[in-house]
């Protein structure tokens, strides 16, 4: 039996390296997003994969930040991001501003989403 993928806050551009994991993690954002009507576009290169859907993400954000609040807020929920997984991306992420920061955990429990997907149904196979 294999480990649980280890992903942590610092370490997600790692993840990114593979297009079938990129695709179902932008798969799963859309997916999360769309459940309340804010589509996503991602056709950025797959090669800068994690930039391309954090400034994405960082406009989205941004948006819903100032114009629909409470959006963002149940959306938070939805993808299950709490005040407390905000705050410690912060301690490692110092450099980023708060919707920065809620942009890279929207990343990181989406492709955390996909990866355990992917981990529990090869366990499956």
């Amino acid at each position: 039996m294999t480990n649980l993928p280890d992903i942590r806050t610092s370490n997600v551009r790692m993840h990114l390296d593979n297009e079938e994991i990129i695709l179902e993690t932008i798969q799963q954002i859309s997916k999360d997003f769309g459940m309340f009507g804010v589509d996503l576009n991602f056709c950025g290169n797959i090669d800068h994969a994690y930039g391309e859907l954090h400034r994405q993400l960082v406009i989205q954000v941004e948006n819903l930040l100032t114009n629909q609040s409470e959006l963002l807020m149940s959306i938070l929920y939805q993808v299950d991001i709490s005040h407390h997984d905000l705050t410690r991306t912060q301690i490692f992420f110092p450099e980023y501003s708060q919707v920065e920061i809620i942009a890279h955990e929207i990343i990181f429990r989406d492709l955390k989403k996909v990866l355990f997907r992917r981990y529990f149904r090869n366990q499956g196979s």
